[in-house]
């Protein structure tokens, strides 16, 4: 029975060791708790707030996606686990990569794709390249499109359950114990979560305050071989893209005596511009009112 468990007994010996007397419960700890890995989710953005330029001098990450970097740090240091920075984008993402580094994290992955496209190709992307990892943390949304949509969209393609919009965290203390965590909910309330298992987790940026990167971390991570995945390896669908077309609408034909008159109609040269109107109704009288509207705008037949 030489090398079956290898690495799971205590001092890593090479026998079996197994109890004399039988199980009524459950393994012991250095035999039950086998090490998962973390995966951590970064955008790489212009942090200075100005979204239209992408200049390296002021590129990072949010604070959404700092805090959710430090609770992974966090878990891993209760649970021995690993943790892996993934993001997204070009050669100067992997700045963020080797700050995440230089603060803790073991491994580095950056998927080669343009960031141009939107939050569910790039969702998959990355669902793709964390496929082997058992708790995603990510940013509640980025600063600079704001959506928070690829969270969710990484827990669909996963099949994972999803806790998104998490404002206070209490971690686990051992492999064993869940996360409980408080998520937002619109009016002001609040809802109480226990994760267990495998999940995807977004988080507020004002829940934790990432830790400081220590000289011996930044002098590591300027060594760290950061690994790359590109698009064809994860097979990334690329949905079809077209200029914007506002929806048609059905208007009634112009009248006119000469062709001038009824292009002036179409175009609305004549008229005089549109004016906002305030109304007092009860909400079946409202809702009638808008229906009408609609119609004679052309927005519903």
């Amino acid at each position: 029975m030489r090398n079956v468990l290898y690495g799971l007994q205590r001092s890593r010996s090479n026998h079996l060791d197994l109890p004399r007397r039988r199980l009524r419960h459950r393994l012991p700890s250095h035999l039950s708790e086998i090490p998962m890995t973390i995966a951590v989710c970064l955008k790489w953005i212009n942090a200075s707030g100005q979204t239209d330029i992408d200049d390296d001098r002021f590129m990072g990450f949010s604070y959404a996606d700092q805090a959710a970097l430090e609770y992974a740090l966090r878990v891993a240091e209760n649970t021995n686990d690993e943790v892996i920075v993934v993001t997204a984008g070009p050669v100067g993402a992997e700045a963020v990569l080797r700050d995440a580094i230089a603060r803790g994290a073991q491994r580095a992955v950056r998927i080669d794709i343009d960031r141009s496209h939107d939050s569910a190709v790039i969702a998959q992307a990355i669902a793709q390249a964390v496929s082997h990892c058992s708790l995603i943390w990510c940013g509640d949304y980025s600063s600079d499109r704001g959506s928070g949509s690829v969270p969710a969209f990484i827990a669909a393609q996963l099949s994972f359950a999803q806790a998104l919009g998490l404002v206070d965290i209490v971690l686990p203390t051992g492999a064993q114990s869940p996360i409980t965590a408080l998520r937002r909910l619109d009016g002001g309330r609040r809802e109480q979560l226990e994760i267990r298992g495998q999940a995807v987790i977004s988080v507020e940026g004002s829940t934790a305050r990432l830790r400081r990167a220590s000289l011996k971390g930044s002098m590591a991570a300027n060594k760290q071989v950061i690994e790359i995945v590109t698009v064809n390896q994860v097979a990334v669908e690329t949905p079809p893209t077209r200029a914007y077309r506002p929806r048609a609408r059905a208007v009634a034909a112009p009248v006119g005596n000469s062709a001038l008159d009824r292009v002036r109609q179409i175009t609305d040269t004549s008229t005089a511009k549109g004016h906002g109107e305030t109304v007092h109704l009860e909400p079946r009288e409202a809702a009638e009112l808008i229906v009408s509207k609609l119609r004679e705008w052309g927005y519903q037949s």
